[in-house]
């Protein structure tokens, strides 16, 4: 009788320990350690639940690292810890914090790519949002395994890394970070535009290439259309593109002084040398760029010449553009 009773009291204390110890892990999951401290914390590929919690803790965003690791455990989450950025306080419960973890809410990057960014340009911001290395980015955009995959007309991405603001998490790797703005520039340049390209007689590809030398040659927004008319005249006749931004982009060098000797330099893309489009796109152009390119207003210009204010002088004749010339360029030197 009395071992019957013992045992029983010892069954009673052990569930009550076992409720306390449960009630204590529910109270702990529930209660915030304070309200002052925020931080970005940063957990990284394979690390566990273990490392995690140790992290939290040393960072001041949990007390009792152990409570938090047998919470983990008891809800199922022990193996489910997503690696990234979390923005996270000290004034979230321990729930919360498990919960924002293992349901991956990363911090996202924004990342905001200017109309008219080379390559290199928007390889630079990648590099200042810490999302990838310039070195990195540049070989990614570079793969020719992956513009062939994306369909991509030319050897690299120049040209297809489409303006805009975008939000990646820490750690995405520069070929999908690529892919997303290649797939953003698919989606502009839709059905009708790829239509409106082939009646021109042009390819997507040159589209775009022509899109980028009018964007690099635009300071008012206004005279896109007026300028893209100058190049397709200038095309259909046959001429030289004769365009300042085609050598520059050819100039590994290029100290930003532009000089006869560069325009006499023989590369691909010196459009003073070679006739018609270059091989591919010298920038990446936006959305009024590419609609410029398709639908040039109607003009008889062949030329155009800097009134040093952002706007240009456009001329139909060599005479008239020579007097241009000398009064916006020579002139006001």
């Amino acid at each position: 009788m009395k071992a019957k009773f013992f045992f029983s009291i010892c069954i009673f204390l052990v569930a009550a320990a076992a409720v306390y110890f449960f009630l204590d892990i529910m109270t702990y999951a529930r209660r915030p350690a304070d309200l002052n401290n925020e931080k970005v914390v940063a957990i990284h590929p394979g690390e566990g639940l273990s490392a995690t919690a140790k992290k939290l803790n040393q960072d001041g965003i949990i007390v009792h690292p152990e409570k938090f690791r047998l919470f983990a455990r008891l809800k199922g989450y022990d193996k489910k810890i997503k690696a990234g950025e979390f923005l996270l306080s000290s004034a979230m419960s321990p729930d919360t914090i498990l919960n924002t973890i293992v349901n991956g809410k990363v911090i996202l990057h924004k990342l905001t790519i200017p109309e008219g960014y080379n390559i290199r340009q928007v390889a630079n911001l990648v590099a200042r949002e810490g999302l990838a290395t310039e070195e990195d980015f540049i070989l990614a955009a570079s793969d020719a395994s992956l513009t062939k995959k994306m369909s991509i007309g030319g050897k690299t991405f120049e040209g297809y890394l489409f303006p805009d603001t975008y939000y990646f998490p820490k750690g995405t790797p520069p070929r999908k970070i690529i892919s997303i703005m290649a797939k953003r520039f698919r989606s502009v340049f839709n059905p009708k535009w790829i239509h409106r390209a082939e009646e021109l007689g042009f390819s997507v590809h040159e589209i775009t290439t022509l899109a980028s030398i009018i964007e690099k040659e635009t300071g008012a927004a206004f005279e896109r259309p007026i300028i893209s008319s100058v190049f397709h005249n200038r095309l259909k006749k046959h001429m030289r593109l004769e365009t300042d931004p085609t050598v520059i982009y050819g100039i590994d060098d290029f100290d930003g002084n532009i000089t006869r000797k560069h325009l006499k330099r023989m590369t691909p893309y010196n459009t003073y040398r070679i006739k018609g489009l270059p091989p591919g796109p010298i920038a990446n152009p936006g959305l009024k760029a590419i609609e410029a390119a398709l639908y040039p207003d109607d003009t008889r210009f062949l030329y155009f010449v800097s009134k040093r204010d952002t706007t240009h002088k456009f001329s139909t004749n060599i005479k008239d553009h020579n007097m241009a010339v000398r009064k916006y360029q020579i002139l006001r030197r």
